[in-house]
């Protein structure tokens, strides 16, 4: 199996990485493979820790300067993540791997007004577009991965409660609820929209979001679709579904809402992970004081 190029699709749809930082990392998993004598991808699978280790005590004796030796250990821990997340290992040889330099990278979020014109640029006159827009509520209002959002399934949402069942990473589930705005475009996709893009002969059907092929969505097809939508709604920075659940967090912190709750709507297992938008959030009310206090 091709296990660091489905980790670089990953890396496309969920990061939104530029291409030359895609290709650096494939080259670092790449020379890793190299230095351990990995004779194909299924032995990238078996590498320990003690491996890993010396391999980047390796590079260090080697004189390599501290940023090389930092960005081929985030290439390895995202590398590892990815493989642990998606079932491959059980256990993550690199979970605990420090580099010798470490800079905190804030996530990138939309303002609400990006929010807003991003959720309003599909054409909901046409049922693609309808079945966008509804995609694009959905994920702002729940928060989830672009995987959990093209995974959903029609038996997992439950409008008369308004809430939905996400099947997170590790096939935890939790429960999610959902704004007023997305349950009115759910039902109205669910009744009118969905029915079109069903087949016939395909009544077991299971997947809530539909291509006009009657598939499910994939992540790559979904993250195809948003940048089209960002381009139309005048935002000029590139746009991945991953920045719309940076956002939902960040809005919700920036109005009040409770770290741990957050923590539980996101399915962060480790409140540190959720602790990132903290900067965010306080970094947005900074810039609303500076601009609205009259001796700022």
């Amino acid at each position: 199996m091709a296990y660091i190029s489905d980790f670089i699709a990953y890396l496309t749809v969920e990061a939104g990485l530029a291409e030359n930082t895609k290709a650096a990392y494939r080259r670092d998993l790449e020379l890793l493979g190299q230095a351990l004598s990995l004779k194909n991808e299924e032995a990238y699978l078996t590498v320990s820790r003690s491996q890993l280790l010396d391999y980047l005590t390796s590079l260090r004796r080697e004189g390599r300067a501290a940023s090389t030796v930092a960005r081929k250990l985030a290439a390895i821990k995202n590398f590892y993540r990815f493989l642990t997340d998606e079932g491959y290992i059980k256990e993550d040889p690199a979970q605990v791997l420090e580099a010798a330099t470490k800079a905190q990278h804030l996530p990138k979020v939309l303002s609400e007004e990006e929010v807003k014109r991003l959720l309003e640029a599909p054409d909901v006159k046409t049922p693609l577009g309808f079945r966008d827009r509804t995609m694009l509520e959905t994920l702002y209002a729940t928060g989830m991965r672009v995987s959990e959002l093209v995974n959903a399934q029609v038996k997992r949402l439950h409008l008369e409660m308004e809430y939905i069942i996400v099947l997170g990473k590790g096939n935890k589930e939790r429960l999610v609820p959902l704004d007023k705005m997305a349950v009115a475009f759910l039902q109205s996709y669910l009744t009118k929209i969905r029915p079109l893009f069903l087949k016939v002969d395909d009544g077991q059907q299971e997947a809530l979001f539909l291509t006009s092929l009657g598939r499910a969505m994939t992540r790559q097809e979904f993250a195809h679709l948003l940048a089209g939508y960002a381009k139309a709604a005048g935002i000029t920075r590139p746009v991945t579904p991953h920045m719309l659940r940076h956002s939902f967090a960040t809005h919700l912190l920036t109005r009040g809402t409770d770290l741990r709750l957050v923590q539980e709507l996101l399915g962060h297992a480790d409140i540190s992970t959720t602790q990132i938008y903290t900067h965010l959030s306080n970094q947005r009310l900074r810039e609303i004081y500076q601009k609205s206090f009259p001796r700022s």
